[in-house]
């Protein structure tokens, strides 16, 4: 096999990409190397290896990632409180961007020619995925199966799955599966009953998050320690990135933490509904805020908050790598030198409550703040402060 014929799928091991790499091996003629990225979903090692090798691949590779998922793609969003229309942390978006780098290192090292995504025509991770490939690989082939093959529904995959023996998987209730995407950080659902905002999401999609009416009568006391702006401690022990997220990630799903129901605008233009499952990750947003209030001035919190809706929407837009996404980091990042600390949470029931704020950071004066009178905040500066405001009314 020349190495002009060989293609690097983003390969999940699952009914879709299972699918796509048959069909890129019959309508390409292509040897496919099966790459994926262990970023923290669930994930079967032995199924990925079992169903591409029944398929005829002879390279498959499982790449972790987890650590430098969180470290480098995760950790700065969190900095900057990314949240997309208000409610969406941006859990799918953010993983894009690294396996697009990761597979076209990949592509580059076996000398592929091409490389494949599962994206489907309708959404944004097709964009996200091209504009990583674009940017690591600008002449490195991309074939999108979704935007060429005839097949249209998901009764056509299965369908295809069946005439050449790809086992389809089952949900909870024996049927097709919905759609799926999960990663250390998050979870989300799309398809079937959901497309229909009017319908209320069946309790059985749920996969890392217990109903806040099911979880504990007893509250969950969880204490995060943070250096320059992230978070390295759990009840005062360190944590590598990726297991630090893993543990809040049990602590908030079993207190029913991170639940979203969504109906967002996607970057193509229309609207989708999705469920969205993010326990760890919004645990360490109410942390992260938490700790930047003790310890940044207002300009920079204001300006952070100011520039956060631009940020967040070039992440879900797949612009993770563009010199725009890059210029606003500088900014998120410009003080997250003083951001140290820690911040103790209860976890009870759905809701993430603050206890207590510990810094050695100068920025919050008790002194200046207490009821009592001294002399380190001179009041009769009011009085002047007022005047000069009202004449911007």
């Amino acid at each position: 096999m020349k190495s002009n014929e060989r293609i690097v799928l983003a390969y999940s091991g699952g009914l879709d990409t299972s699918i796509i790499l048959k069909w890129l091996q019959e309508n390409y003629n292509a040897e496919v190397i099966a790459y994926t990225a262990d970023i923290g979903q669930k994930i079967d090692k032995k199924k990925i290896y079992k169903n591409a090798k029944k398929l005829g691949v002879k390279k498959i590779i499982i790449e972790d990632l987890k650590d430098t998922f969180v470290k480098d793609y995760v950790y700065p969003m969190l900095r900057g409180h990314a949240l997309y229309e208000g409610a969406y942390l941006l859990g799918t978006s953010i993983a894009r961007p690294l396996i697009a780098k990761r597979q076209i290192a990949i592509a580059k090292k076996y000398k592929a020619y091409a490389v494949s995504h599962g994206s489907t025509g309708k959404g944004n991770d097709q964009v996200r995925f091209e504009l990583g490939y674009h940017y690591f690989g600008p002449k490195i082939k991309i074939i999108a199966p979704w935007r060429e093959w005839e097949l249209s529904s998901r009764n056509d995959l299965i369908k295809y799955a069946k005439k050449n023996n790809i086992p389809i998987p089952k949900d909870k209730k024996g049927e097709p599966p919905f759609s799926v995407d999960d990663n250390l950080y998050h979870t989300s659902t799309e398809g079937k009953i959901l497309e229909n905002p009017k319908n209320t999401a069946p309790e059985f999609i749920f996969q890392r998050t217990i109903s806040p009416e099911r979880s504990p009568n007893k509250n969950t006391i969880v204490n995060i320690g943070f250096k320059n702006g992230d978070p390295i401690t759990i009840n005062g022990k360190k944590l590598s990135p990726g297991n630090l997220l893993e543990k809040l990630n049990i602590l908030g799903g079993k207190n029913g933490i991170g639940r979203v129901d969504l109906v967002e605008n996607r970057f193509i233009g229309i609207k989708s509904r999705g469920i969205y499952e993010t326990p760890g990750g919004t645990i360490l947003m109410v942390a992260h805020r938490a700790i930047e209030s003790v310890t940044l001035d207002k300009t920079t919190m204001h300006k952070k908050d100011e520039i956060m809706p631009r940020y967040a929407e070039l992440i879900y837009n797949g612009y993770w790598y563009s010199k725009e996404r890059r210029k606003i980091q500088k900014v998120v990042d410009l003080q997250k030198n003083k951001v140290n600390g820690s911040i103790k949470l209860k976890l009870y029931k759905g809701n993430v409550t603050i206890l207590s704020r510990k810094t050695k950071s100068s920025a919050y004066s008790m002194q200046k703040v207490s009821f009592e009178e001294n002399k380190t905040f001179n009041k009769s500066n009011i009085e002047r402060f007022i005047n000069f405001h009202k004449k911007k009314l």
